[in-house]
């Protein structure tokens, strides 16, 4: 399942550099948060054991997104596509 910033993000600047996929980026248009493109995120499968910017993300606003139920293989499907490995 890909993962989502609510709107509750702060806009620290700490998740984006995380992401080895850049699947975050900053949302100009609407709530000017950060957000996550949900075609480009795996939850760093392929990458690390569990999602980075989760991890450091320091109020806890990234969340997973039911809108894109994806199971591990799904995931490592989508980085193998991304990475073309």
């Amino acid at each position: 399942m890909a993962l989502k910033i609510t709107t509750d993000c702060i806009n620290c600047d700490i998740c984006e550099p995380e992401c080895p996929n850049d699947a975050i980026s900053y949302d100009q248009k609407g709530q000017k948060t950060y957000v996550i493109n949900p075609d480009l995120c795996t939850e760093c499968v392929g990458f690390y054991d569990e999602p980075t910017c989760d991890k450091v993300c320091p109020i806890d606003c990234i969340i997973k997104d039911p809108n894109y139920p994806e199971d591990n293989d799904e995931l490592l499907a989508k980085y193998k596509r991304i990475w073309q490995k």
